[in-house]
Parts: structure tokens; C-alpha cells; sequence
């Protein structure tokens, strides 16, 4: 049973989109921290074991910059593990929920860079706060989770479609825009709390990171190109074979242009079946496809809004 488990968990890791390999990733840290808690949690006559939070200290991010300076991994695994069961359960259902919309809406290859980039960023402001505020003096202070990186995804997809239809159990519909408006407020109103103070500076700096991602993006910056070819450059040091594979490949055939056509070539007098038809295209080809009037009226819609 345990093999079939694991070779269903590897197939969805393959062939799933990047918002199931983030969650997969997420809760794989999950339950191997909680083994190790258990298996010295067991060795240790039902208490846990000093060792346990040695090791758990080296991936998560510290308060204190020496250290975070000397272990760097910690800024990348400190935003996939998760002890709690409800910490990991709240953030993989934003992710799941605000990632797809990332993905169907500017493409699947920038998820993953705005979840990282929105959790380092997260971190960095996680660190500086707690130089200067007072939850920094109460000793050193651990961070993680994927909280901040998930923040960043929830402004992403708010700040591209703030009109997207939402349906929340017992209340219904609801605009986009309002759920990202609801979740930044209470994070903001929450600093004034002597808890997880740190905590939600960290969420902030992640919602600020979508943001400034979906505002570059529209100014033709990138910042996923970079970390998508960083990626796949390390991914490739762990390819077995040459790198070209003989049998079947994929032969892709240009349509010719007498029989192309773009939905956004038809005059449409509707704002809203208009921003319909931009959206669809997005989903389909992303938004580097959109001309400059698309562009134009997607940003005055944003504004409006």
C-alpha cells in the first residue's frame, strides 16, 4: 500500500502543474519533520529530545543575521516546512486557491517564482523588523512556513483580476479585490499583538513582493525568467542520459494566418465581456501576448477597481 502511495505522490509530482509540486514539496517537509519529532519524541520516554530542535533549527530563518548569513539555505527551507497540522492545511489551501489563479491567468512558469522570490523577500523583511522592534529582544526568534510566499501569490492574483469571482462557503460570491483587501488588514491590524509579531511583518513584506512582481511584469520586467533558467540549469545536474532522447517527439505546426484568429480582434462594447475575452487570452498564450491596448485597458480596469 505505502508503494502504491508513493508512486501515485511521484506521477502527480511529474505530470501535475507547479501549484500540486508546491503542495506535494510542502507537505513532504511536513511529515518528515514530524517523523524525526516522533522518532525522538519516542527515544526520549515521551519527551522530546533536545537534538530535535537542533535540527530543526537549521532550516528555519533566524532572527539573528549571523546566522541566517552562515546557514543560506535556510531563507529556501524555511518556507517549505511547516510543524503545525492547521499552519500547513490554512497556507496549501491559499496556495492551492491563489496559485491556480496564477497559473491560468499569467502562466504556470511564474508560480514558483513568485512563491520563492515572495518567501525570501518575506524572510528579509522578517529579519530586519526584528533588529529594530521589540519582539526582537525577547532572545532569538525562529520563522517558518510558506506564509509569506503565499501572501505574495494572494496579491499577485488580486492585482491581476480583482473582479475574479470567489465562491465562499455560507457567504457566496465575492469579488477577488475584497478577500486580498480582508487578508492584508488583518495581518496589518494583528502587528499591533505582542504574538507572531514577526509573523506578520513577514506576510506583509510577501504581500508587498506581489505587488511589486505584477507592477514590474507590466513594465516588461520578469523576475520569474531568471529564476525559471536557475532552476532548470540545477534541475539538469541530476538528469540521467545524454540530454537528447531518442523516439517520438512533438512536432508543433504554425496555423497559417488566413486561418488564425485572435478573441480580441472583435470590436467588443462590453467592459466587462471585454475583460472576459482579455483574460481568456492570458489564460491561454500569457500576458506577454496582449498588445498594447489590452494592456492598456486591463491596467485601467485595475485602477478603477
Amino acid at each position: 500500500m505505502l508503494q502504491s502511495i508513493l508512486d501515485d505522490v511521484r506521477r502527480e509530482f511529474r505530470m501535475g502543474n507547479m501549484v500540486t509540486r508546491l503542495v506535494i514539496i510542502n507537505i513532504s517537509g511536513f511529515v518528515l519533520i514530524n517523523l524525526i519529532r516522533l522518532i525522538f519524541w519516542l527515544s526520549n520516554a515521551g519527551a522530546i529530545h533536545p537534538f530535535y530542535y537542533q535540527i530543526r533549527k537549521f532550516l528555519t530563518l533566524s532572527s539573528v543575521p549571523w546566522f541566517d548569513l552562515t546557514h543560506p539555505w535556510v531563507m529556501i527551507t524555511s518556507i517549505f516546512l511547516h510543524e503545525g497540522f492547521w499552519h500547513l492545511t490554512w497556507n496549501m489551501l491559499f496556495l492551492f486557491w491563489f496559485g491556480r489563479i496564477i497559473g491560468d491567468l499569467i502562466g504556470n512558469h511564474r508560480v514558483m517564482p513568485i512563491y520563492v522570490l515572495g518567501g525570501i523577500f518575506a524572510g528579509l523583511i522578517f529579519i530586519l523588523s526584528a533588529q529594530f522592534l521589540p519582539f526582537g529582544n525577547h532572545g532569538e526568534v525562529y520563522a517558518l512556513g510558506a506564509s509569506g510566499a503565499v501572501m505574495a501569490l494572494v496579491v499577485a492574483s488580486g492585482m491581476i483580476a480583482p473582479d475574479y469571482g470567489l465562491h465562499l462557503i455560507l457567504i457566496g460570491e465575492v469579488k477577488l479585490k475584497y478577500v486580498v483587501a480582508v487578508l492584508v488588514v488583518l495581518d496589518l491590524l494583528s502587528l499591533a499583538n505582542d504574538n507572531n509579531t514577526g509573523g506578520h511583518f513577514a506576510h506583509l513584506g510577501g504581500a508587498f513582493f506581489g505587488y511589486l512582481f505584477i507592477v514590474l511584469l507590466r513594465e516588461g520586467v520578469d523576475l520569474s525568467t531568471w529564476v525559471n533558467k536557475w532552476t532548470a540549469a540545477f534541475g539538469a545536474l541530476f538528469q540521467k542520459g545524454p540530454a537528447t532522447r531518442k523516439g517520438p517527439r512533438l512536432v508543433y505546426v504554425q496555423e497559417p494566418p488566413t486561418r488564425k484568429k485572435e478573441k480580441t480582434s472583435a470590436r467588443v462594447d462590453d467592459p466587462q465581456k471585454k475583460l472576459d475575452v482579455i483574460l481568456e487570452k492570458i489564460k491561454q498564450k500569457g500576458i506577454d501576448s496582449l498588445n498594447q491596448e489590452e494592456r492598456d485597458f486591463l491596467e485601467n480596469q485595475s485602477a478603477d477597481t
